[in-house]
């Protein structure tokens, strides 16, 4: 059998319960970061959100330049940042100075976002943010290539401007989109180097969506991607009963604010209710049960996904710093060398 090569991330959201006092929790996610690197984990994610209530969220870039000291050589995604909110050359500079920082291990992840309080926030029209997006993508790229860029956009104007450090990578960082919609998937392929596939939605509109992805990018002309990142959240212990009632309270947590907050509203048709009972969200969405179980299930979804990043998930809000460290323990160590042996 023909070896493939799969990577593992660490997803990281770095949410927390009000009230709880972050500096002891950044402290912990470090901890976190540290442990992924002895592992042998490839990358460490973290995702961006803003008014987070009823959860804390440290933010995003902050907390990958600060994290890029603590793991050396470690490739850092920001998966995903919330595009539209910003103008280009902000992103630009600071995704190329995290580039720098980590010595050209930046992988950039944006997508549009779905929270009417984020765009509120930030003055950005819901009905524009793709517009926003896309334009932001061009100008980003263009800055990061080229010696000064002038251009016209809906929400910026670039008069001969320079981003004042550029990337190490060369030409640029990857970059990935994160797509819920049909539409943002066709996005993906034309503008992206990779789909990054969520965490959220079931196999079987997974696999739907990859003819989409195939489709859109046999339009443009693309090849399918060297890399295609997937993100699942994960949960290991000695039976399937055990993770599943394990992970409940923590799980169940957050998909009831995800679907508060409007990530119902974002999904595809068919697959777009995150608010249903915990036993019927988690079939064919989430992946738990032994290492054998859990291994025996990702390698069965690169198989027939043709995936080749495996982004896990396995820190949720309440959940204690021993339980998230040992579940990264047995993922590392009981669940990957037997993803790898598979496929």
């Amino acid at each position: 059998m023909a070896t493939k090569k799969i990577s593992f991330g660490y997803g990281m959201r770095g949410q927390y319960p009000a009230g709880d006092d972050m500096q002891v929790r950044v402290a912990e996610m470090l901890e976190q970061g540290r442990l992924a690197r002895e592992l042998g984990y490839d990358s460490i994610a973290k995702s961006q959100h803003y008014s987070s209530s009823p959860f804390q969220e440290i933010q995003q870039l902050p907390f990958l330049a600060r994290l890029s000291a603590e793991v050396p050589g470690m490739t850092l995604v920001t998966g995903i940042t919330l595009l539209p909110l910003f103008k280009p050359l902000d992103i630009a500079e600071q995704i190329a100075a995290l580039d720098v920082f980590t010595g050209g291990h930046v992988i950039f992840g944006a997508g549009l976002g779905y929270r009417d309080v984020e765009f509120k926030a930030f003055g950005v029209p819901r009905k524009q943010a793709a517009k926003r997006l896309e334009e932001n993508l061009i100008a980003i790229q263009r800055l990061w290539t080229e010696d000064e860029v002038s251009m016209v956009g809906s929400h910026f104007e670039l008069d001969r401007a320079v981003c004042s450090v550029k990337p190490v990578q060369k030409p640029r960082p990857p970059i990935w989109i994160g797509a819920n919609a049909d539409v943002a998937i066709e996005r993906a392929a034309r503008m992206a180097d990779a789909w990054m596939i969520n965490p959220h939605n079931r196999i079987d509109t997974i696999e739907r969506q990859l003819d989409v992805y195939k489709r859109a990018l046999d339009k443009v002309g693309k090849p399918f991607p060297d890399v295609l990142p997937y993100s699942r959240e994960i949960f290991v212990a000695n039976s399937r009963e055990e993770a599943i009632r394990q992970a409940r309270p923590y799980l169940e947590e957050k998909y009831k604010t995800y679907h508060a907050w409007g990530q119902s509203d974002a999904m595809p048709e068919g697959d777009n209710d995150l608010g249903q009972a915990y036993e019927d969200l988690l079939q064919d969405r989430f992946v738990m049960g032994s290492p054998d179980e859990v291994a025996e299930t990702l390698a069965g979804f690169v198989r027939r996904l043709g995936i080749t990043y495996i982004r896990t998930s396995v820190q949720w809000v309440g959940m204690p710093q021993s339980m998230v460290l040992d579940q990264m323990h047995r993922l590392a160590e009981e669940v990957f060398p037997k993803v790898r042996q598979a496929v």
